[in-house]
């Protein structure tokens, strides 16, 4: 009897390119940040750009999350997007924000956003103990359309998919469809 051979799904795609092409990067304050690889339970990526009123829109929800999970073992890293952004205007965003001691780095290039799929900011990716990309897309359901806000937030969908990483189960919704301003790809982006 022939069997049709297993064809993987896109979670399971976007692991293994994640577990083969992990890397370090510059965290503004200082240090090596490790985005694929969690030192606690999971990492939270969290791509942002300085111009993207939805990305300065939700940073006191981004703070309030990180601080819910934070002490379960989650760790945030802000990913700044702009094109152009320099770590210096980065910091100054995270002051502005009130962004505190959350983690964050400049992705010069784009290669982070382009290794997980992230196409949008505000847009974000949690990476497991495993080094397994488990969600990836929008905060919540705030925004149903650039310029079109819900009235009530009914789906808190990254809370959701770190209650099930924390609790060993699968993400029921893997992927969602963030809502605001486009990542410059990788190629379109100046060379420096």
């Amino acid at each position: 009897m022939m069997s049709t051979p297993r064809v993987p799904s896109l979670p399971s795609i976007l692991a293994l390119v994640v577990l083969l092409a992990s890397f370090d990067m510059k965290g503004l304050a200082g240090g090596v940040v490790r985005p694929l690889e969690p030192a606690g339970a999971a990492n939270v990526l969290l791509f942002v750009a300085t111009d993207c009123p939805v990305s300065n829109g939700y940073a006191p929800e981004i703070q309030r999350l990180c601080g819910v999970y934070g002490g379960r073992g989650v760790r945030c890293v802000v990913v700044y997007e702009d094109p152009d952004v320099t770590a210096g205007a980065a910091r100054a965003h995270l002051r502005a924000f009130g962004y505190g001691a959350v983690t964050a780095v400049v992705d010069e290039g784009g290669r982070l956003a382009a290794k997980v799929g992230a196409t949008i900011t505000p847009e974000v990716a949690v990476v497991d103990r495993a080094g397994a990309v488990r969600y990836r897309g929008r905060i919540d359901n705030q925004y149903a359309a650039i310029g079109k806000t819900r009235r009530v937030v009914t789906s808190h969908d990254l809370a959701a998919a770190l209650d099930a990483v924390l609790a060993g189960r699968a993400v029921a919704a893997p992927q969602t469809q963030a809502v605001g301003c486009f990542i410059v790809p990788s190629e379109m982006r100046r060379k420096s």
